[in-house]
């Protein structure tokens, strides 16, 4: 089965709070903000929703490179039947990775429209704001 696939758009605000303290002079975006920030766009896309369930399991994650302040990242959602995996890169260094188990089979991403991509960039900016 071919995954299907969905991109998200990701602008992590200069003055983000969790930067304050995390660390003195080399500001870094903790994993748990970026994790929600995924969750958020996860959530805001009703066919990526809908595979995770109302109870989204992680299954694996990885953390490969730090994020800053007034990073500009791009989250790559790729569902299959029995999971949904997700990219976070900035240009073309990757970030972070990991997925999530579905909780019944993916609908195609596309399938919701156009509208509910920008809504779901939206929502995952203002997340981290």
């Amino acid at each position: 089965m071919t995954p299907s696939m969905h991109t998200v758009a990701l602008a992590i605000a200069p003055d983000h709070p969790a930067f304050a303290g995390h660390f003195p002079g080399r500001p870094l975006l903790p994993g748990v903000a970026l994790l929600s920030a995924v969750l958020e766009a996860v959530l805001a896309e009703p066919s990526l929703a809908a595979a995770v369930g109302t109870a989204p399991r992680l299954s694996a994650v990885k953390f490969l490179a730090p994020i800053g302040p007034g990073a500009a990242l791009t989250i790559r959602f790729a569902t299959s039947a029995s999971a949904l995996r997700f990219e976070v890169a900035e240009g073309e260094r990757v970030a972070a990775s990991g997925t999530f188990e579905c909780a019944v089979a993916p609908v195609a991403a596309g399938a919701a429209g156009a509208a509910s991509s920008d809504n779901a960039s939206a929502t995952a900016a203002a997340a981290l704001r």
